[in-house]
């Protein structure tokens, strides 16, 4: 039964109700994005490359397969959330599709980069169904459950959001291992196809045991009476969605973090191969000093968070992503001077990554106090929709430019890329970033839920203290 909500001056639920989730919980939580990031990180950077350069699929195929990949995504989000939110298992609604389904998201991982070596049709369908069972399917049956689990181990909203910093703290350390280390390790293994079933195998067995961690360790807590007493209807569910305007806000700066991750993972080994002359050691150093950063900064929220609101502090730092982006224009030939100014812009990016689904928990209490429906799988299912269209449309865009562009798909290391197709590599890096952190720039602007927050909770307490939603 619901413990009394009792909220502070800050809008949050004190540990009266929920009781302070432990250091050991909050890091097993990450450990479920951590996991999902070493596998999901290589498909939203290096797939690309490995199946121009090293398989020699024609960027347009890999485009085409990622773009209609699209249209099942739109639709598999939300048919997962209305599933999650009707599960019934003894360990809850979302936690068990942890457990179920991360030894298939692993070998499904694997399977992308085990491209028969054959006609282009057989390579066409063979991409398209491995890419869309591990994303469309079962990347999508563990991150929505996975979100939503943060709203079910508490209602506190600083609680939410701590469990956001770690699990946006973490989630590059995913990143670092599986984009930073696959180009040395494959180069050690035999650069070639073979090497990279062997670097994916390495980390998609290490996502398994985290996510194993993160299903034993995150237990659902929260339990809202008047929200079983009964089931709601399909047509009002979406309605509520919607017309939940915070919901399309959140969307769309997640949509905006996870765009700018893709932009540059994809586009950025290209730049060091055909910029800067190095496709060993330059890309990984790069990614893993922004990602680095990302993880310090993220860290550091914890402190700010005390003396700013989860708005403010993520447009300050929006407002420097764009600023040292536009310092990176002023010389983008240079390693040392791209280096640096990455790093600046991920001391920006950090803040709005490591709240942005302490956010979203806060839209499922408004979501509810403004329509009376509870929605934390269709919320989070949201947020897993918006990873999609920033990593699948962003690399068929990428794609797509190249080809215009005239870039040769190639195994053949000797291949010589015409000007125009370097020129669009160079320009997708130095104006994509600066554009999608002004969208998001102009999102916080208009964003006001956090002043309204500690008003909501005091009326949601009123409303579950007489049995209604």
């Amino acid at each position: 039964m619901d413990r009394k909500i009792e909220v502070d001056k800050n809008g949050a639920v004190t540990q009266a109700d929920t009781g302070k989730l432990t250091l050991f919980t909050k890091v097993a939580y990450g450990c479920g994005d951590t996991a999902c990031n070493i596998v999901f990180g290589m498909i939203s950077t290096l797939l690309t490359l490995f199946y121009t350069d090293y398989v020699g699929i024609p960027a347009i195929t890999v485009g085409m397969v990622m773009l209609i990949s699209r249209i099942f995504d739109g639709s598999s989000d939300l048919i997962m959330g209305f599933i999650t939110e009707r599960t019934k298992s003894r360990w809850g609604h979302a936690r068990p599709w942890i457990l179920w389904m991360a030894v298939p998201y692993a070998l499904s991982a694997v399977s992308l980069f085990t491209v028969p070596q054959t006609n282009e049709t057989v390579q066409f369908w063979y991409i398209f169904v491995t890419y869309n069972l591990t994303t469309t399917i079962l990347y999508t049956a563990i991150n929505v459950p996975y979100g939503t689990l943060s709203t079910k181990m508490t209602r506190s909203s600083r609680e939410r959001d701590l469990l956001s910093v770690f699990r946006m703290s973490m989630a590059p350390v995913g990143r670092i291992i599986a984009v930073t280390f696959t180009m040395p390790v494959v180069k050690l293994f035999g650069d070639n196809q073979s090497a990279w079933v062997k670097a994916m195998s390495m980390w998609a067995l290490l996502a398994v045991i985290m996510l194993f961690i993160c299903f034993w360790k995150c237990e659902e807590k929260v339990y809202i009476e008047a929200a079983k007493k009964e089931k709601t209807p399909l047509l009002k569910s979406i309605k509520a969605l919607g017309t939940n305007q915070y919901f399309w806000a959140s969307l769309i700066l997640w949509t905006v973090t996870c765009v700018h991750g893709t932009l540059v993972g994809t586009d950025l080994p290209y730049y060091c191969k055909y910029i800067f002359g190095n496709d060993s050691w330059m890309y990984s150093v790069m990614y893993l000093a922004e990602a680095g950063t990302l993880i310090v900064g993220a860290m550091l929220c914890p402190l700010l968070l005390k003396k700013m609101s989860k708005r403010d502090l993520s447009l300050a730092g929006c407002v420097i992503a764009v600023a040292a982006h536009a310092l990176f224009l002023i010389n983008p030939y240079s390693y040392a001077w791209a280096l640096g100014t990455s790093i600046i812009r991920a001391l920006g990016e950090a803040p709005l990554t490591a709240v942005v689904f302490g956010m979203m928990g806060d839209v499922v209490e408004f979501g509810q106090w403004k329509s009376h429906v509870r929605q934390e799988s269709l919320i989070f299912g949201g947020g897993s929709l918006g990873f999609k269209i920033g990593t699948g449309i962003t690399s068929a865009i990428v794609t797509s430019l190249l080809t215009y562009s005239g870039y040769i798909s190639s195994a053949n290391e000797a291949v010589v890329q015409p000007e125009s197709s370097i020129q669009m590599i160079l320009n997708i890096y130095k104006f994509g970033p600066i554009l999608i952190w002004l969208i998001a720039v102009v999102t916080l602007v208009f964003y006001q839920l956090d002043k309204k927050y500690p008003a909501i909770m005091k009326e949601l307490q009123e409303r579950e203290a007489r049995g209604e939603m």
